[in-house]
């Protein structure tokens, strides 16, 4: 395992495959094994970068709030750690919110950029949401809580697929099991920064190539909040699934 200290917490890293480097920032919630599935194929091209965010898996975990302008900085470090000038940088929820951050406060950092799931700013449904799940995290148990993150990412389709439910229910039996629960002030803390993230006015300084995706159907992250981040990016490229 491999750690390193930057804006004063500790980082949990790892590095995967050759080639050019591509940075991974998870959602909230969520240690950096979530990216697995992908990273199975994405190293067999790409230099791929995987690390908890504070507050969760195996990184510190200081009291909050934080913001996703300091966990920004915190991404930005650990390429400065790791004597990586520039990476493409994938982002997923948090991560995506994480990922606009890094392209306007450190662009020469940033040679590409995926935003998957982000938002721009969050209004007041949005912050309810946030808030509720940490007061579920509160009164649930593990496998619990797991169960209703899904039901917030997942949309009838992956539960109506057998192989998709099954996935589902052994990843509850997983959470239940994991040695390492993010803490509820951890869970507090990337909440706020989620709740408190806003870069709509900052949007237009992003110049780098920008793959934006995201849901029709989403619940967690709606299609207007994909579609605001999209339209303040100069020449971004957006993705709606069904």
């Amino acid at each position: 395992m491999s750690f390193v200290t930057v804006n004063g917490v500790q980082l949990y890293y790892e590095i995967r495959g050759e080639g050019k480097p591509l940075l991974l920032i998870m959602g909230i919630t969520a240690a950096s094994a979530v990216w697995e599935k992908h990273v199975s194929h994405w190293e067999k091209e790409y230099q791929c970068i995987l690390f908890d965010n504070r507050g969760v898996g195996l990184s510190d975990k200081p009291e909050g709030p934080y913001t996703t302008a300091q966990m920004a900085d915190d991404s930005a470090a650990l390429l400065d750690a790791l004597s990586i000038p520039n990476a493409a940088i994938v982002g997923v929820s948090m991560g995506g919110a994480i990922a606009l951050q890094m392209s306007i406060r450190h662009p020469e950092k940033v040679s590409a950029m995926v935003a998957m799931c982000p938002w721009a700013s969050c209004d007041r449904k949005g912050e309810a949401i946030f808030r509720h799940i940490t007061h579920i995290k509160a009164h649930l148990r593990p496998e619990q809580f797991a169960s209703f993150m899904q039901l917030l990412i997942f949309d009838k389709p992956t539960f109506d697929d057998d192989a998709e439910f099954e996935g589902l229910l052994s990843g509850q039996k997983g959470a239940a099991l994991e040695a390492i629960q993010q803490p509820l002030h951890g869970l507090e803390a990337q909440a706020e920064a989620c709740i408190t993230h806003d870069v709509v006015a900052q949007l237009s300084q992003i110049k780098l190539p920008t793959l934006v995706i995201g849901g029709k159907q989403d619940m967690f992250v709606p299609e207007w909040m994909v579609q605001e981040v999209s339209d303040g990016i100069p020449n971004s490229e957006l993705h709606l699934y069904n």
